[in-house]
């Protein structure tokens, strides 16, 4: 008999049908793993993973919808939330595992009866906590219950053995102490630092998924630091650790390494996706290797990091098999991420190659990350009046055009069309054309475009003059109207 305490948490109803049915079927039937740690934890769990004695078939045999694709037992029951959304719930066996002979797999997997055998095969005790939600029984033989408590991450039994047999739990732990704020136990973090060299082991991509999970934690920077004293970043992304100790200058006033890991706090602390939280990461990557002290200036220069940079942080992202979107993303965002950004002196042709370079899909990325730089530089304001302004342009080159070249139509057209000649005719038809969309944006097609300019050479030069230019006037006049629209939105002039 398992020793059991009894406790009542919410469980959505999606997640009840799954345990209820295998019970009904005269199955035994817990929640186990992250889901109920965080149950304990007073958080709302993301996944649901469940564990029985029901075999794979037997599983598959009581729901109407699963799939079975792995050599774990693990079965995906497909249900129907409240929202009428669907949901995923894997179902796995009790199971015993063999030896790992190769540090990342069991050679073999046996199903068992006994839900102890499940429990003892789990990598830390805050994750062998099972809970029979229609009996409310928590069935916690380690104490896990204790170091959820205790904030601490302790391994169920010996940690070499568990490091052993599955080097990827190092890996595990740091990110879970990175996204619960929890401890790692003394005899737990000297296990990983006996065995951080049995990482390279694991597969790039069962590292890659980690680590993201890592930088999209609450606390990636304190992670990433446990990571390197633990020995296992050099595994991970060595380029990283050459930071350490590389001072900088000026505006700077931490090393390269404690500013890229600030840098990358600070997207996390502003809810950033994975590709600005990367390139935080490695948006200074190159500085050890291009640095070069200049006597004459008496201090160090770093230039073209950022053209090395890009060429880093890409060769990093492949040998850690990311996918190829977020590989161009973060090379684009550390190549400009020195954008010159005096508002006395840039202009807005300027600020339209930097968003041609960077693409209007990664320009609001990469201020974003520009003010994570800042902040990581130990400046006391994300967006001075100086990127406000710059945002403000950012925008005015980026808005729809009132312009002729928001046209449905060309000069090229309208002259193959009508044998109108190149000229200031031409000019003033364009501009004709723009003041009927500007009034109504509906005529902005090539029929209407097309029947209109027939229209329009019909006119004298005088006639045609008058109205191009009350078309360039209006056009000038929404302009100043959108301009002001956007400069009131940042606060700018």
């Amino acid at each position: 008999m398992i020793n059991s305490m009894t406790k009542r948490y919410p469980i959505p109803k999606e997640i009840l049908i799954v345990t209820e049915t295998l019970q009904k079927a005269g199955h035994e039937a817990y929640l186990v793993g992250g889901c109920v740690r965080d149950l304990i934890r007073g958080a709302q769990p993301k996944d649901w993973d469940i564990t029985t004695n029901a075999t794979p078939d037997i599983i598959q045999s009581l729901f109407t919808e699963t799939f079975y694709e792995n050599e774990y037992g693990t079965v995906g029951v497909v249900n129907e939330t409240d929202d009428q959304t669907l949901r995923v719930v894997e179902v796995t066996p009790y199971r015993l595992e063999g030896t790992y002979s190769d540090k990342r797999r069991p050679d073999e997997v046996h199903f068992s009866e006994h839900l102890e055998d499940d429990l003892k095969r789990r990598d830390f005790t805050v994750n062998a906590i099972a809970y029979d939600p229609s009996k409310g029984h928590l069935i916690d033989l380690y104490n896990g219950q204790k170091d959820i408590k205790d904030m601490r991450l302790v391994t169920v039994g010996d940690p070499s053995e568990r490091f052993t047999e599955d080097a990827l739990r190092m890996v595990r732990a740091i990110r879970l102490s990175a996204e619960l704020g929890f401890t790692i136990a003394p005899k737990t973090q000297e296990a990983i630092m006996k065995h951080a060299e049995l990482l390279s082991h694991v597969s790039k991509e069962r590292i890659r998924d980690e680590f993201s999970r890592l930088i999209m934690s609450a606390q990636p920077m304190a992670g990433i630091q446990i990571a390197h004293d633990a020995g296992l970043l050099k595994h991970i992304m060595p380029e990283l650790e050459e930071g350490i100790n590389v001072t900088q200058n000026g505006d700077h006033i931490y090393p390269v390494w404690e500013h890229s890991l600030r840098t990358l706090q600070h997207a996390a602390d502003k809810g950033f996706p994975l590709h600005i939280r990367l390139a935080a990461l490695l948006h200074d990557v190159a500085k050890p290797t291009t640095r070069r002290d200049d006597t004459s200036k008496g201090h160090a220069t770093f230039y073209g990091h950022e053209v090395v940079g890009a060429r880093t942080a890409k060769h990093v992202l492949e040998c850690l098999k990311y996918p190829r979107d977020t590989i161009e993303n973060v090379r684009k965002l550390v190549r400009y991420h020195m954008f010159f950004s005096d508002i006395e002196q840039i202009t807005l042709s300027a600020v339209r190659r930097i968003v041609h370079n960077v693409g209007p899909e990664l320009v609001r990325d990469l201020m974003n990350l520009r003010t994570c730089d800042r902040i990581g530089m130990g400046r006391p304001k994300e967006r001075p009046y100086r990127l406000r302004k710059y945002e403000a342009m950012v925008e005015e080159a980026m808005r729809a055009p009132v312009s002729v070249g928001m046209l449905k139509t060309n000069g090229n057209r309208i002259m193959t069309l009508t044998k109108e000649a190149a000229g200031p005719r031409l000019g003033w038809i364009l501009h004709a054309l723009l003041e009927d969309v500007l009034d109504d944006p509906d005529k902005n097609t090539e029929l209407y475009l097309d029947a209109r300019t027939h229209e329009l050479t019909g006119l004298t030069d005088n006639e045609l003059r008058i109205l191009g230019e009350q078309g360039k006037e209006k056009r000038e006049e929404e302009e100043e109207k959108e301009l002001k629209q956007i400069r009131k939105k940042y606060g700018v002039s």
